[in-house]
């Protein structure tokens, strides 16, 4: 017979062969990861709360460590990578993304509609004095 095994997820490491000895042991990927993402939280304390950064580039300094940060949890602590057996994960990571940003683009433009539409404050209060 084989000694292929049914109970067992693709890419699990009993399914790969020498997959113990390749691999980093799981405590230190977490410990690294652990590490920078600590870092990366103190660094945006940091930018946060320092004066020697241009009051424009705080924000985009925030931006860019928010997206770093997503992408060291993304890796070290969900492992999405581009191998061959998380192709599901990344879809399903490119298609939440897509619903976040249709929600948050639509509620843009729904609000800066209404904001359009909006009468505004001194014929509104013209019209209450007339009443």
């Amino acid at each position: 017979m084989t000694d292929t095994r049914y109970d067992s997820a693709p890419g699990e490491a009993s399914d790969l062969p020498d997959a113990e000895e390749d691999a980093p042991s799981g405590m230190l990927v977490y410990s690294i990861g652990l590490v920078l993402a600590v870092g990366l939280t103190a660094m945006s304390f940091w930018v946060a709360n320092t004066s020697l950064l241009w009051v424009g580039g705080i924000s985009l300094g925030l931006t860019v460590l928010a997206i770093a940060q997503m992408g060291i949890h993304l890796v070290f602590f969900l492992h999405v990578t581009t191998g061959p057996d998380n192709t599901n994960n990344v879809m399903a990571l490119a298609f939440g993304v897509l619903i976040v940003a249709l929600v948050v683009v639509g509620s843009l433009v729904i609000m800066a509609d209404l904001n359009d539409n909006m009468m505004p404050g001194a014929e509104l209060m013209n019209l209450q004095m007339q009443r």
